[in-house]
């Protein structure tokens, strides 16, 4: 059997220069697949978390794909694989004829111009690549060929800080051989991301027990693994980015509809539709009426009739709950972007502008409100609340390894097409969310949206009564906390 060499002097290669790289690629691609069965649990694992990041159906792009296991595990609706070595795409080539394999050098901007055709992908990898990459910047620059303002960059690599164990591994032959590389930290990885004009999304680090040890491993991973600083001792670090701030196409200004569920907001209604300021050309108000006693519903069709010059619609909710109520509204919602404005109003509806400039502009992709950066107006929120607000602030940020400073604000807005995503998804999650919230914040994470904040004013009511009680709506935020762990981290 072929044995590749175990090192590769640097200074043998040349700036220019690929052949020895190939030629260690062509000795290992025999022997690659016994490499990866020695360590099936690291490369299970992997395996599983690149399945969180990438839903089955997409358009992805693998670059330095081996033999192609990975790319084709992911059950891609179309899969393009690229690497260096010819014996690596053959291998592939054998094993999935119904993906497409390219020999060729990801930093030859040639070579990926000859693919370009294939793009534009939802999803451009490069699992353990970059080390082997001559000029980081300009490699990631080139990707911009193969992408568009919805394309995610998902790199993997080795914490450099365990390539002492991992020489060690190799030597008593436990890990594959591998040639001098660039050991790089996900801050490393961040900065070339940003000088290559892509924003990081979101960074997590797994594995901090790459062997089973007899099933210890798994609990391990799972729970301990995950936590604040803990997390950043794991073998495994994932960078997630996309293109900085996508270029919106500004030719027709996006559509929009605002969908208000109300159940007992009678008086809110017409001030409702009086504040909504007209920030797009097409701009719809949505009311999903949820089965109120006080003559809710017969307001909201008075309001509607009485503003026939703006686009008003009204529809009663089926189900129950405001998450049913946001589900039924939005699969009915005809505008481009569509958002919640909630009929209580303690969110001003002045605010809505924000919203979408900051969509429209490529700021962010899930727009959410934050009523705990501005002082709250008195009597606007309950002292237990506020500071459980602040509670579960802190442990959604580490959940979902993105800023979230308000997790039950209920003002949000978000591309339509990103929702229905979000909503083709949700047989991940199911239907286990009666706000309304976590269902989308939980959506947005799992597709590594761009989430971005809006500080907004939170007002006091001036009708009605609040429908959240502090403590059973509290005890079903703590099984929100219990199930995002499950879904998000202890995957």
């Amino acid at each position: 059997m072929n044995q590749p060499p175990t090192t590769i002097p640097t200074d043998t290669i040349a700036d220019n220069d690929t052949q020895p790289l190939a030629h260690y690629f062509d000795a290992l691609a025999p022997v690659r697949r016994s490499w990866i069965a020695t360590n099936r649990y690291f490369y299970q694992q992997d395996l599983r978390y690149m399945r969180f990041l990438i839903p089955e159906g997409q358009k992805v792009l693998d670059l330095g794909c081996g033999t192609g296991d990975l790319l084709a595990a992911l059950k891609p609706s179309q899969g393009v694989g690229m690497d260096l070595s010819p014996a690596m795409i053959d291998e592939a080539k054998k094993s999935f004829p119904n993906l497409h394999f390219h020999v060729g050098n990801m930093e030859s901007r040639d070579a990926l111009a000859e693919i370009a055709p294939l793009g534009p992908f939802d999803t451009i990898l490069l699992s353990d690549s970059i080390g082997y990459l001559n000029d980081c910047q300009n490699t990631l620059q080139h990707l911009h060929l193969l992408a568009n303002r919805d394309t995610r960059i998902i790199i993997a690599h080795y914490a450099w800080f365990w390539e002492p164990i991992l020489t060690l591994g190799k030597r008593i032959g436990l890990a594959m051989p591998v040639i001098a590389m660039n050991w790089l930290s996900s801050g490393d990885i961040i900065n070339f991301l940003h000088l290559a004009g892509f924003e990081p999304i979101r960074q997590e680090w797994r594995l901090l027990l790459p062997r089973r040890l007899f099933g210890l491993a798994d609990l391990i991973n799972r729970t301990l693994a995950t936590l604040p600083v803990i997390r950043r001792l794991s073998l495994r670090n994932y960078v997630v980015a996309r293109p900085m701030t996508p270029i919106p196409d500004t030719s027709t200004p996006p559509s929009t509809t605002v969908l208000i569920p109300c159940r007992n907001e009678k008086g809110n209604i017409a001030a409702a539709v009086r504040r909504i300021p007209l920030f797009c050309p097409d701009l719809e108000i949505l009311f999903v009426e949820g089965g109120s006693s006080d003559g809710t519903l017969e307001e909201c069709q008075r309001v509607a009739a009485a503003h026939p010059t703006r686009s008003i619609r009204v529809m009663q909710q089926q189900g129950s709950g405001k998450g049913s109520a946001v589900r039924e509204g939005f699969a009915q919602a005809r505008g481009d972007i569509v958002m919640i404005l909630d009929a209580d109003l303690t969110v001003m509806p002045e605010d809505l502008p924000k919203f979408y400039q900051a969509l429209v502009s490529g700021k962010g992709e899930f727009i959410y409100g934050s009523r705990l950066i501005y002082p709250l107006e008195k009597g606007a929120m309950r002292f237990l609340n506020y500071w459980a607000n602040r509670t579960f602030s802190l442990l959604f940020t580490w959940l979902l390894n993105q800023r979230m400073t308000d997790t039950l604000c209920g003002t949000k807005a978000l591309y339509q097409r990103h929702y229905q995503q979000i909503a083709n998804n949700r047989h991940y999650f199911g239907d286990f969310d009666p706000f309304g919230d976590f269902d989308l914040i939980f959506g947005a994470a799992k597709l590594n949206l761009k989430m971005t904040e809006i500080p907004v004013r939170y007002r006091a009511r001036t009708y009605g009564e609040t429908q959240i009680s502090r403590f059973s709506h509290g005890w079903l935020l703590w099984r929100m906390v219990w199930f995002a762990f499950r879904k998000l981290k202890a995957l």
